[in-house]
């Protein structure tokens, strides 16, 4: 067994992006060990959870906004997993493209008010953000068997109150996972002579169509224009491309970076 301290060292030597294998020659811990950790919290923290919902007085995450970004990333590119010894563990992935991302994610989670440690699990191309609590459903009751888009995706009452006091920050967790910022080119003939301009838009893109009614519900509450983009053989496109709503859309979310 090996004490909190040694198991913080460790992850932290993993978090700097160390491979495991180096991380445990230097520090004898076999790498059984320290994947393990990477989706497990220390027994102390665990002990400190407590659910904001299954309690004889349910109430809202401590931190309403970062609920409704971490809501919007659950959504795109979260799932949550059942562990053999009993909890869950929330997997939210973020590319490596996007270290600010991973940053605004890992800190959402922190913020949102169980309690729990977060570890950075590095998958090919990835980086998953994961935390351990007993509670991640009573939190994300959207959680259930199978594949997002093939069931029911309905927000809980509470849920839908967080979001209509916080539109902006569910639109930036929607579009920082299942989104993107693109600048698109087109000519056209001045004077005679044939020129180019580009203007940016925003894309939101999901195989699930009541996902995709969430984002626009949420657009239509906050005065964005939206219009539906060329649909895929599954996915739905969202686009934004009108000049003020993509400046709404820049102040309030913005791009992934």
């Amino acid at each position: 067994m090996y004490d909190i301290a040694t198991r913080k060292r460790v992850l932290a030597l993993v978090a700097q992006g160390r491979s495991l294998h180096s991380v445990s020659k230097q520090t004898g811990v076999s790498r059984s060990a320290i994947r393990e950790w990477q989706v497990r919290v220390e027994p102390v923290s665990r002990a400190r959870a407590e659910c904001l919902r299954c309690g004889p007085e349910p109430r809202l995450p401590v931190d309403a906004a970062a609920y409704a970004y971490l809501l919007g990333l659950y959504l795109g590119d979260g799932c949550i997993s059942r562990q053999p010894r009993g909890g869950f563990v929330l997997r939210i992935a973020c590319a490596d493209a996007w270290p600010g991302l991973i940053d605004a994610c890992r800190e959402a989670v922190l913020r949102v008010g169980l309690g729990n440690s977060v570890c950075l699990v590095r998958k090919q191309g990835c980086v998953m953000v994961s935390s351990y609590s007993r509670h991640w459903p009573c939190l994300f009751p959207q959680h259930g068997p199978g594949k997002k888009h093939e069931r029911p995706i309905v927000l809980a009452e509470w849920q839908q109150r967080v979001v209509d006091a916080h539109p902006w920050e569910f639109l930036r967790g929607l579009f920082h996972s299942d989104g993107c910022r693109i600048t698109n080119w087109a000519t056209r003939l001045v004077g005679g002579a044939r020129k180019r301009y580009e203007y940016p838009r925003y894309f939101f893109t999901n195989t699930s169509p009541d996902i995709i009614r969430l984002c626009t519900d949420t657009l239509d509450a906050v005065g964005v224009a939206w219009k539906r983009g060329r649909q895929g053989r599954r996915a739905q496109n969202v686009s934004v491309a009108r000049r003020v709503s993509v400046v709404l859309m820049d102040a309030r979310v913005g791009a992934k970076y």
